[in-house]
């Protein structure tokens, strides 16, 4: 998944920066690109769009800038963006792909998967998948896959004949593995991407529709997306910030009827009275002063690839707040992985001890820091102290604190984090997947901790399936599931008689 959600998050900033030097070139001659449209979508709106030759900021390794034409002399950008052009249909073999990086994909696929056909042994036990569903295993010796079905061209069987005999049990996600396909070739087939384009700051007034995505994206007023592919594309980074934004917001779709507890509504209706301040009759002169909220902290930990999503897809968060102010805070050892080239590592000083990277600027109403290092560290200094409920809030997407590879990391951190009495929110990929952090949880803090809300199908979850490399049976999407929880408060007795 991580792969494909960086590879995402590359497009959209690619798309960002080239929307804001498009009004200058739009003063200059149009020029067409006729091969780009007609390899996208034959909307009118999109032929618009592409007739415009977008001027392009690149950034190289010593910090230096300058602009450069898409279609400019240098011939290593003029093939790239001609193997992606060329990329006439969406449905290709894995293997024979157009994308070298998708062959690439195909063969690590192929050296590290194995044949689920039942007659192999099994080499490793799935911990994605319930042990209940978990078939006998054969005598046949582990045999990696090479064989890709005709029908979804990702390799799934060691031969065509364990493929032929086990076609009942793949058909059940060949269809989906298929939509992955084509997803991640439409991801690289060099299209205009107009669903990452997202709305802008709404007025204040206007209410928003949490129901689904779809009255989502009409009262946040987005440009509709009437495809379902690009649906799954948009969705797959806007429910980082909706699955926050979805809980602790005042019009959350979540209350005492849909799986939010009593203690849970103590909770959110403390982040929401600072997240929703009454009007103040504040302004911008010296008799409009007011006194203001700090900003409230969401700590992100155990942050991966979501940190390194475009800040737009961050601000949309800030958008359904448009009176508050918010300072995400991404923690975790992987939180800066694959992104040296963009934001340097800073030294570890005085006044930095963390060697925080600060992004002071994303928008007027938001900040974003990164550290590299465990939470549980930090926790103990006391940099972030003190923790208040109703200006902090914990978020952890697919922390994994069940996995066996995983768990022993949560150890220190979770008992930390049950002593702020802040709410928590954490999400994952499957049912399974969720439902085994829950247990670990109740394993390791039995009766210490308030369940907010209870576990089910997010909201806005990813439209999206992912592929997991390691095992093309094991589907996945992004935030499936969410649930939330607390330390558990003990309210103060008083013994009378004495």
């Amino acid at each position: 998944m991580e792969h494909v959600l960086r590879s995402t998050s590359s497009v959209v900033r690619s798309r960002c920066s080239c929307s804001s030097a498009r009004q200058l070139a739009s003063t200059r001659p149009a020029r067409t690109f006729s091969r780009l449209a007609s390899s996208g979508h034959n909307s009118s709106r999109t032929r618009t769009r592409a007739a415009f030759t977008p001027i392009c900021r690149k950034v190289d390794s010593v910090g230096t800038s300058r602009n450069y034409a898409v279609w400019g002399d240098r011939k290593n950008e003029r093939e790239k963006m001609t193997e992606k052009v060329e990329l006439r249909q969406l449905f290709n073999s894995f293997s024979d792909s157009p994308i070298p990086e998708i062959r690439r994909r195909a063969a690590f696929i192929k050296q590290h998967s194995y044949c689920p056909h039942p007659d192999h042994r099994p080499t490793r036990m799935n911990l994605n998948q319930d042990p209940s569903e978990q078939v006998v295993p054969g005598n046949l010796a582990p045999a990696h896959v090479d064989f890709e079905c005709p029908d979804c061209g990702i390799p799934v069987y060691c031969s065509k004949e364990h493929w032929q005999d086990d076609y009942e049990a793949h058909l059940e996600i060949c269809d989906t593995l298929r939509e992955i396909n084509e997803d991640d070739h439409d991801l690289r087939s060099g299209r205009v991407f107009p669903e990452f384009e997202y709305s802008g700051p709404g007025i204040d007034e206007a209410a928003i529709n949490m129901t689904n995505w779809d009255t989502f994206l009409y009262t946040r007023d987005f440009e509709a997306i009437n495809d379902d592919r690009s649906m799954r594309q948009a969705t797959k980074l806007l429910t980082y910030p909706l699955t926050v934004g979805s809980i602790i917001h005042e019009l959350s779709p979540y209350n005492l009827r849909n799986r939010m507890t009593a203690e849970g509504l103590k909770s959110m209706s403390a982040l929401r009275y600072t997240l929703h301040p009454p009007r103040s009759g504040s302004g911008l002169d010296v008799k409009g002063l007011r006194p203001e909220a700090p900003p409230v902290r969401v700590f992100i930990l155990g942050a991966r690839a979501e940190s390194s999503l475009p800040r737009d897809v961050w601000i949309q968060l800030a958008y359904l707040f448009p009176q508050s102010k918010f300072h995400l805070i991404f923690i975790g050892p992987e939180s800066m992985a694959n992104r040296d080239n963009e934001f340097p590592l800073p030294e570890r000083t005085a006044r930095n001890p963390f060697g925080a990277i600060v992004e002071d600027r994303v928008w007027f109403s938001m900040k974003i820091s990164t550290i590299v290092d465990y939470y549980h560290t930090v926790h103990k200094t006391g940099y972030f102290h003190p923790y208040d409920p109703y200006l902090d809030c914990f978020v952890l997407f697919h922390p994994g604190l069940g996995h066996p590879a995983s768990s022993h990391e949560w150890e220190e951190t979770l008992p930390l984090l049950l002593e702020t009495k802040a709410p928590i929110i954490a999400t994952g990929y499957t049912q399974y997947d969720m439902q085994r952090d829950i247990d670990w949880v109740h394993k390791s803090c039995g009766g210490e901790f308030d369940v907010l809300l209870d576990p089910g199908e997010n909201t806005f979850r990813s439209l999206r399936w992912d592929l997991n490399d390691m095992d093309p049976q094991d589907v996945s999407c992004g935030n499936w599931g969410v649930w939330a929880f607390r330390g558990k408060r003990y309210e103060a007795t008083r013994k009378t008689g004495l």
